[in-house]
């Protein structure tokens, strides 16, 4: 009977929640403005953050996250300073650390994860300060070199939970074995964590295009989705974000070009294409919705354009828009901007870049 009960109220939740966000989807087509037509508040800090010379001269490679612990600090997932292949930059053959902590004065404060990753990609930092990163190679070598280990694995297809010193705490997923089990993967690119502990996955860049959800100590509970474009369908779920005031599920379902919104039982709600071909989503306490196109230009996704749209994750209403450096190069450039994106308290906003190879800190004009 609580079973039921419990069931019951979840649903109407999920229904209540479906009708304030669906509301604001049906009305998408009369009044969202154009992201050309939105205003941008934003200021880019130059020179921040201080990288040390004695990483790769001070120039950053491939950017593909940044997050922001409970004390502030910010934390980027990037590629080893590698390049190459572009939009994929392996971090095999390289011994330079993947995981950087920087003060919101831009000082470095920490750096591991050598040795530890082939394809950074889905990264995290939980309530408790740990990082959550997945490793989302597939390859047995990369630009020619092996990608296996000391134990002669091939490095990927994991989730890794690590404390702010560099400890591995959990491991999900099989090393270097692709499958669409219960605990298995095929490239994870996204992870997302729920106020409860809960862990949810978007396994994307491969073929199972889905949603996996586990406890918080890693035990399998469900996965939700397969290719496609329907609801609740994925055509390469590439990140995932859990907040505002409802604790909703926001996926950034790419290549069907709409951020998809779901209650954690994996319940749809509504799919948003106002925000352009999502490669990042990040909701905030405030509820507010922050997305990047990192790919939309005259042909993929026209009438789009690449860059930061900010707006309510409440009704999905565009409010702010932040152009992509290089959005004058969208049509020569597969991809650029961020892969990457989140915001503070204050509104502030981090983006980590693929294509620039740069990390943006942006602060909003009073």
């Amino acid at each position: 009977m609580r079973a039921f009960i419990r069931k019951t109220l979840g649903t109407v939740a999920a229904v209540a929640a479906f009708g304030a966000l669906a509301a604001g989807a049906r009305a998408q087509d009369k009044h969202y403005r154009k992201q050309s037509d939105l205003p941008n508040p934003y200021r880019l800090v130059e020179n921040w953050p201080t990288l040390p010379a004695s990483m790769n001269g001070g120039h950053w490679g491939e950017l593909i996250r940044a997050d922001i612990d409970p004390k502030g600090n910010i934390w980027v997932f990037h590629r080893c300073f590698n390049t190459e292949p572009a939009g994929y930059a392996t971090c095999v053959g390289r011994t330079e650390p993947p995981i950087l902590e920087f003060n919101p004065a831009g000082q470095l404060l920490t750096s591991l994860g050598s040795g530890m990753f082939a394809f950074p990609h889905g990264f995290t930092v939980d309530r408790d300060g740990n990082i959550w990163a997945s490793d989302a190679n597939a390859s047995e070598s990369v630009l020619g070199i092996s990608a296996k280990d000391a134990n002669g694995v091939v490095r990927g297809e994991q989730i890794f939970k690590i404390s702010p010193a560099g400890k591995v705490l959990m491991t999900i997923g099989k090393e270097g074995v692709k499958g669409d089990g219960p605990d298995t993967f095929d490239q994870p690119t996204g992870i997302a964590i729920a106020p409860n502990g809960d862990i949810f996955i978007t396994d994307g860049h491969g073929k199972n295009d889905r949603v996996v959800k586990f406890s918080a100590d890693g035990k399998f509970i469900k996965t939700w989705g397969h290719h496609g474009s329907g609801p609740g369908e994925f055509d390469q779920p590439h990140d995932i974000s859990i907040g505002g005031s409802r604790n909703l599920v926001y996926v950034a379902d790419r290549s069907n070009s709409r951020v998809q919104i779901f209650d954690q039982d994996g319940n749809f709600i509504a799919a948003w294409k106002q925000f352009g071909r999502p490669s990042a989503v990040y909701i905030s306490k405030d509820d507010m919705l922050y997305v990047s196109d990192s790919q939309s230009n005259s042909t993929v996704d026209p009438g789009y354009l690449r860059g930061i749209t900010i707006g309510s994750a409440k009704d999905g209403a565009p409010q702010y828009f932040i152009p992509d450096p290089d959005l004058a190069q969208a049509d020569v450039n597969r991809i650029s901007g961020a892969s990457g994106i989140v915001a503070d308290a204050q509104g502030t906003i981090y983006a980590a870049d693929v294509g620039p190879h740069r990390l943006r800190k942006y602060i909003k004009a009073k």
